[in-house]
């Protein structure tokens, strides 16, 4: 299995009854090991916060007519980015697409389809900046967006019971 061979669907916003319940189950099995924690379990809710938000942009590969891994993420609030408290002097072109979520399910890992889908997402972005959070905890993630141009700024705890993630700043288009 190789991620060329799978097909990438976009959605918006108003896709969201279509597609909630594949991010949900894609989560879930990208996860398998880590869902009995509380925050994981919120999932469902991220997705409805997101996907709410009118510039919701999505991705969704699929092999065959199963979906199997999936990128998302919205154009962040003028001036609320997250990159911003930890940057001094923030550039002048500072439009920012923030990089909610991506997972894959197991059987896709390691097979080049999270940079799929993460290209696929982030290729047609007009925005100058692309943020994401990276749980401090998973090293090997954050050196595979650190391959794909990113660099760590700071880190940040968003919710009491959320993990300490590196936030993580790249310039688009990626490399």
């Amino acid at each position: 299995m190789s991620a060329p061979q799978l097909v990438i669907r976009r959605f918006a916003h108003e896709d969201l009854p279509q597609i909630r319940q594949a991010l949900i189950d894609i989560h879930a099995d990208a996860y398998a090991d880590a869902m009995d924690d509380q925050f994981n379990q919120r999932f469902p809710w991220f997705v409805d916060h997101w996907g709410g938000n009118p510039g919701f942009a999505c991705v969704v590969a699929f092999d065959g007519q199963q979906p199997v891994a999936f990128a998302y993420g919205a154009p962040a609030t003028p001036h609320r980015e997250w990159w911003r408290e930890h940057i001094e002097e923030p550039p002048d072109n500072h439009a920012t697409f923030a990089y909610s979520e991506l997972a894959v399910r197991t059987t896709h890992q390691k097979t080049g389809t999270a940079k799929l889908v993460t290209k696929a997402l982030l290729d047609e972005r007009h925005e100058d900046l692309v943020v994401l959070l990276v749980d401090t905890e998973h090293p090997r993630v954050r050196a595979l967006y650190e391959s794909w141009g990113f660099r760590q700024v700071g880190v940040r705890q968003p919710f009491a019971d959320s993990p300490l993630y590196a936030v993580m700043l790249a310039e688009l288009p990626l490399r």
